[in-house]
């Protein structure tokens, strides 16, 4: 049976957030709040939050916490109490995908040559 390899690590591994970042500066709309509980939101710096307490503060469509350069290298200052908007943006998606175009970064997979070749034992 020939080895294939789970497509979302594939993609993960392929678009790789810390050299990315386009999801977090696309739009202000996108680093809101929704069903985030009362307790998660008080773990974000109050500096970071919008001032109408909607969602992240931007800067134009980038937002606060992004350090870093999109498309070069990139990190989020709350990672770990990231809004659940940004949790559900996955590598590769549909909404990480309109973000990198607007960015002008790529928007395909590499070919890989070990695609469907079976795994041999030694």
């Amino acid at each position: 049976m020939p080895w294939l390899p789970d497509p979302a690590a594939k993609a993960s591994a392929a678009f790789d957030c810390q050299s990315c970042g386009a999801c977090c500066a696309y739009s202000a709309d996108w680093p809101r709040f929704s069903t985030e509980e009362d307790a998660e939101l008080d773990r974000i710096p109050e500096a970071l939050v919008a001032a109408d307490q909607s969602g992240m503060r931007c800067e134009g469509g980038r937002c606060s916490a992004l350090r870093g350069e999109v498309g070069k290298g990139t990190a989020c200052a709350v990672y770990e109490v990231r809004p659940h908007v940004c949790r559900a943006c996955m590598p590769g998606g549909d909404d990480c995908l309109m973000a990198r175009a607007a960015y002008g970064l790529a928007l395909k997979l590499p070919i890989s040559p070990q695609v469907g070749v079976e795994e041999r034992s030694a």
